[in-house]
């Protein structure tokens, strides 16, 4: 009975390793889009415009400070003043009054992109994507997902600690009597 229940705890902990290493995994994902770790930023593709390259819901690695050409699939900020993200295929890069304007298209898009893009807007390159995977993220920067993946998470680890220090306190003061019994 007492070997039982010590498979229950031992497989106890691994889950709940597991479950600590996807909510890390998962809260450093929703930040690194405002971090640049290597040299690399992750972001989610909300739209199918680039499908089926690169399809909605994926997570893409970006390179910032990468060299670019013609071809490439870059990220860059759809405005001057906005922090919303485009993740589109290079068409070209001209240069118009003594700046580099970079041309776009989402692969499923037929014409091009309207908005000129330039060269100070752009991030990045992606250099790789996971599909599916920027769902979890995107929702991990919401209320709810940080709710959810963090608040929630943080909660159970405090009263699991708790509990842990409670039961040592316990074992010291019935180490402290037995102590005490055997002195007299």
């Amino acid at each position: 009975m007492v070997q039982s229940n010590a498979k229950k705890i031992n497989y106890w902990k691994i889950v709940t390793y597991i479950i600590y290493f996807v909510i890390i995994i998962f809260a450093l994902a929703a930040i690194s889009s405002q971090l640049s770790v290597s040299g690399y930023r992750l972001y989610t593709v909300q739209s199918g415009s680039m499908e089926p390259t690169i399809k909605t819901g994926s997570l893409v690695f970006v390179k910032t400070n990468a060299a670019y050409s013609p071809n490439d699939i870059i990220t860059f900020y759809k405005s001057d003043n906005s922090k919303e993200t485009v993740t589109h295929r290079l068409i070209e890069l001209k240069t118009e009054g003594g700046h580099t304007l970079a041309i776009t298209k989402g692969d499923a898009n037929a014409a091009e992109d309207s908005q000129r893009i330039l060269s100070n807007s752009i991030i990045g390159k992606a250099v790789f994507s996971v599909p599916h995977i920027g769902y979890p993220i995107a929702f991990a920067r919401t209320l709810p997902g940080l709710v959810i993946f963090v608040i929630v998470p943080a909660t159970i680890i405090i009263y699991d600690e708790i509990l842990k220090i409670k039961e040592e306190i316990k074992k010291r003061r019935q180490k402290k009597v037995r102590k005490n019994v055997e002195r007299s």
